[in-house]
């Protein structure tokens, strides 16, 4: 697809860079608070940390997070600590590790499958979702279950609004429910997609709410109004992962198709499309710069995992 709107970011001049250490592919990518260090979630059973340079070409240091006894399908860092990181497995457990050491710090075995994890905003309570569609809260301090709900319906991504107020939950029947925080009463049903909501991302702002959908569209709603002000409609299979940078101005969006679209928030146009090899499993910016850490189900010339993740936004080299 053409171009259709010249960015304030010069995105035609950045290029990506690749960064491999995982066996497996990597279903995850999370940037702690500081925007330093990338972590990367496997189905080799292991997580990475690696520390970032925005502008050094040297090779990326990382440590693994060894542990788990299955897939690391997601995880996310301490909103207000830059070395703590929370990882959700198919093992049963959460697992809390310090990234300077590598060390689990912290575990909690749960009932199922875990394959969602997300941290309330101000760091004090994790949710956990697993296959069986049950959410459990922990509170991190104790890392104990604190509220366990299951429900009747397929649940795909969870979130919290960046007040804590308000949690969303996606589902596979379209919508998206809007719940209460702690109280986890429901507030609204949003009737969202034609088919199941699969990614929800929250923006920085606190102003909107983005979802992505199995009808290949992105809708975005406004949070006061609990209405959708825009779709993008640039991807052409089920929108399996989206983003939106630091100042809430882009929003990435990514699926089976072979490029990641970064589209502006206000104006709906895609202002730049990165070329991929493979469907893309996790997409996510840097919290304080527009650097884009992207991984999917990339392959070898021998069809077997490749193990990386890249990173798009750095000045290329003229």
């Amino acid at each position: 697809m053409a171009e259709t709107e010249e960015p304030t970011i010069p995105f035609k001049n950045l290029s990506s860079r690749e960064y491999q250490g995982h066996k497996k592919k990597v279903h995850s990518v999370a940037w702690n608070c500081t925007g330093t260090k990338l972590a990367s979630g496997s189905v080799d059973q292991t997580a990475r940390v690696w520390h970032i340079e925005p502008h050094g070409h040297g090779k990326a240091k990382d440590i693994e997070l060894k542990g788990h006894t299955d897939s690391v399908d997601q995880l996310c860092w301490d909103p207000k600590h830059a070395d703590l990181i929370a990882t959700a497995s198919g093992d049963k457990t959460v697992r809390l590790w310090d990234a300077r050491s590598g060390k689990c710090a912290q575990l909690a075995e749960l009932s199922g499958e875990n394959i969602n994890i997300t941290y309330k905003p101000d760091g004090t309570h994790i949710a956990v979702g697993n296959r069986d569609d049950e959410l459990t809260i922990l509170d991190v301090r104790k890392f104990k279950p604190i509220h366990k709900r299951k429900f009747n319906y397929e649940v795909n991504e969870i979130a919290w609004s960046t007040t804590s107020e308000i949690f969303f939950l996606t589902t596979g029947n379209g919508t998206v429910e809007v719940l209460a925080y702690p109280s986890l009463k429901p507030v609204d049903t949003l009737m969202a997609h034609t088919a199941g909501c699969y990614c929800i991302a929250i923006d920085p702002l606190g102003r909107y709410f983005a979802v992505g959908s199995a009808d290949s569209l992105v809708s975005l709603w406004d949070i006061s109004e609990m209405l959708c002000v825009k779709t993008f409609p640039k991807l052409e299979s089920p929108v399996r992962t989206i983003s939106f940078n630091h100042t809430g101005e882009y929003l990435a969006s990514a699926s089976e198709d072979l490029f990641i679209d970064i589209s502006n928030v206000q104006t709906g146009r895609t202002v730049h499309q990165i070329p991929c090899r493979a469907a893309m499993n996790s997409v996510e910016w840097n919290p304080k710069s527009n650097l884009l850490a992207y991984a999917g189900d990339d392959k070898n010339k021998y069809q077997t995992d490749e193990g990386v993740f890249r990173i798009f936004g750095f000045k290329s080299a003229t």
